[in-house]
């Protein structure tokens, strides 16, 4: 099989593709030949040697990828043989790996039909983003006189964060850059804002009076300012990994985060892929690369031009 891989620590160019050996499932595995596999802001972090506490760096060499969709091709002891031939999408696990491939090793147990209608890239946003959505969405509990605003709301998850608060009945303000507008407004954001246009605050000001959740993935200056715009009793979700103090206790900052999100992280993958079927959260792949091209995917999501979920693609017409 075909694989990216990586000796050493380094920059999006460790990345290479290499031919290794086709794995062969063992008991309570199945086989995955993947059509899809989801590129993560951790992946770049772990290929650029960055380790985390919840996250010790791995030995080298390694496939990187822990989100995969596909069909599976084999089972191991121990695993029904009807997975044979099904379209299956699973998250690998923390820590996992192999999923920019050809062929991935998954335990049975973390496997899910891809619902109807759902094609390889919609569920491997879904059963990765996606459920970090979902536990985002049930941290902030969002209601219907809630005004919302999230950051980074042309990526990935901030397309599900839009929907979500839509969903709940709440209005909702986007903040992207540049051409990614567009995007925002394309998911039904009441209100859309460059964060990088001079004026932006009173803009927000202006259009949106009172705010009361803030959603943030970005960390920084912007989300700071933003925090000092909420009302009195409003809430911040915080999921940039920023632990810095913010003042004003009658704002709280909820960092969701880890330990916050372990416990449900099954339910929140099956919330995700239910709300992708049936059209209240929908993934938006907007960064499609073949998987030969898996640099590239990583340097578009580190200097922020991809836009929505990052997916890598196994082509498998043999061509």
């Amino acid at each position: 099989m075909h694989a990216i891989r990586h000796h050493a620590f380094g920059p999006a160019d460790v990345l290479r593709l290499e031919q290794l050996p086709d794995p062969d499932p063992g008991p309570g595995q199945v086989r995955v030949a993947v059509e899809a596999a989801g590129v993560h802001l951790l992946d770049t972090s772990i290929r650029a040697g960055l380790a985390f506490p919840s996250t010790p760096l791995p030995e080298l060499p390694m496939v990187p990828g822990r989100e995969v969709a596909g069909v599976v091709d084999g089972v191991g002891a121990g695993v029904d043989d009807d997975w044979l031939g099904r379209r299956v999408v699973a998250h690998l696990g923390p820590g996992a790996r192999g999923g920019y491939a050809e062929l991935t090793l998954v335990d049975a147990g973390r496997v899910y039909a891809i619902p109807d209608g759902l094609d390889a890239p919609t569920a491997v946003a879904a059963i990765g983003t996606g459920r970090t959505a979902a536990g985002i969405l049930h941290h902030a509990a969002i209601g219907a006189d809630d005004v919302v605003v999230v950051t980074s709301a042309a990526g990935g998850l901030g397309v599900l964060l839009i929907q979500g608060a839509r969903h709940a009945g709440a209005r909702t303000v986007g903040l992207a850059g540049g051409t990614k507008l567009d995007v925002v407004r394309g998911f039904g954001a009441d209100t859309v804002l460059d964060y990088r246009a001079p004026g932006w605050v009173e803009a927000l000001r202006a259009a949106e009076p009172r705010l009361t959740v803030l959603l943030d993935g970005v960390g920084g200056e912007v989300p700071r300012t933003l925090h000092g715009l909420l009302e009195p009793g409003g809430r911040m979700v915080r999921f940039s990994g920023d632990t810095e103090g913010y003042d004003g206790p009658d704002r709280p900052v909820v960092d969701i985060l880890g330990p916050a999100l372990l416990p449900r992280l099954a339910e929140f993958e099956q919330q995700a892929l239910a709300a992708a079927a049936d059209g209240s959260r929908v993934p938006h792949v907007g960064s499609r690369f073949p998987l030969a091209d898996a640099a590239a995917a990583h340097r578009a999501l580190e200097s922020r031009t991809s836009v929505g979920k990052v997916v890598l693609l196994v082509d498998r017409t043999g061509g």
